[in-house]
């Protein structure tokens, strides 16, 4: 009899990650590729469909077996975009069931395991969302609201800080860390490559900063006022629209979990979670994620053809945290 699998598929801003299981719960296969969000990279398609390649291969499987797959996009925010996401799974030969949804719902699935709570992402990109007793599912952006607390936010408001001149003493360390990478002797000359815009090509921008953001986390926890300064304007930004979804539940206590470099980084993580403990109509508590978001994926999949997830395919995927 024909092997059957279904595929999941995290697709972030920097990396896209796939996951092949089969139906008794073994995981066959797991691959990396590149960012999968179009309006960060121009070969996202190519990344995806490789990885999907890539993955069978590996699993040593062909489409034709594939009998449901899932994918989590970054970059899919609008009825628009689900235009370029179903042409990513555009494959000659695949030819199953096709679960497309922004990648902050593969996440939940993950994180949550579909159960009723929040799960705040912070990295490449940035989303808060929910899904609440009702099954609702609610997102910061419908509040009109974003935090903008990706690592590449982080960096642009660091260095905006530094030549501005809003520096103390106990700064010196981390402005020289940033002035060796962007490769400058002091602060005017990195003025004037921001007064001519860093960098012309905005894909290459975007790449370049979010490679900063790291110097970031670093430097507060380091002790750095001004690196302080921008992570704990980021922890606000992130408490505000944790509450705000939290707002749209019926429980006392929420479960929140949090995904991404950022946010999971030491300090950003313990500022913030110390922020929700704060007094309030409800309580919020932090959780470590159940799985992986590529592994939220594959449960999706396999929901999309009335497979329940059992208790040895949730701890195969557990290896994928």
């Amino acid at each position: 009899m024909t092997r059957k699998v279904v595929v999941g598929i995290d697709g972030g801003g920097t990396t896209t990650r796939l996951l092949a299981a089969d139906l008794n719960g073994e995981i066959l296969a797991y691959v990396e590729e590149g960012c999968c969000n179009p309006g960060k990279d121009p070969n996202a398609k190519r990344h995806v469909q490789s990885g999907i390649n890539r993955v069978l291969a590996a699993a040593n499987v062909g489409l034709h077996q594939v009998i449901a797959i899932a994918a989590g996009f970054a970059g899919l925010d609008t009825a628009e975009d689900h235009e370029w996401a179903a042409d990513f799974l555009q494959l000659d030969g695949l030819n199953c069931s096709k679960v497309i949804v922004n990648d902050a719902v593969v996440a939940h699935s993950g994180a949550l395991m579909n159960k009723p709570g929040i799960v705040a992402i912070s990295g490449t990109g940035s989303i808060i969302f929910a899904i609440n007793e009702d099954n609702r599912q609610i997102r910061n952006y419908d509040f009109r609201h974003y935090a903008p607390t990706a690592s590449r936010f982080l960096a642009f408001d660091a260095v905006y800080e530094i030549i501005a001149g809003n520096v103390a003493v106990e700064d010196d360390v981390f402005v020289q860390e940033v002035l060796q990478f962007w490769e400058k002797d002091d602060v005017a000359a990195l003025s004037k490559l921001g007064s001519n815009g860093f960098i012309a090509d905005d894909v290459e921008l975007t790449l370049r900063f979010g490679l900063m953001g790291p110097l970031v986390t670093a430097a507060a926890a380091s002790g750095s006022p001004l690196a302080r300064r921008v992570c704990d304007n980021a922890v606000q930004a992130l408490d505000t629209g944790i509450r705000l979804l939290g707002s749209c539940f019926e429980a006392e206590s929420v479960n929140v979990a949090f995904i991404g470099s950022v946010i999971r980084d030491d300090y950003v993580r313990s500022q913030l979670t110390h922020a929700l403990e704060r007094a309030s109509n409800r309580a919020y508590c932090v959780v470590e994620p159940a799985l992986s978001p590529a592994a939220g994926a594959v449960l999706l999949a396999m929901e999309a053809v009335g497979q329940p997830a059992d208790e040895r395919l949730v701890n195969n995927l557990r290896q994928y945290l």
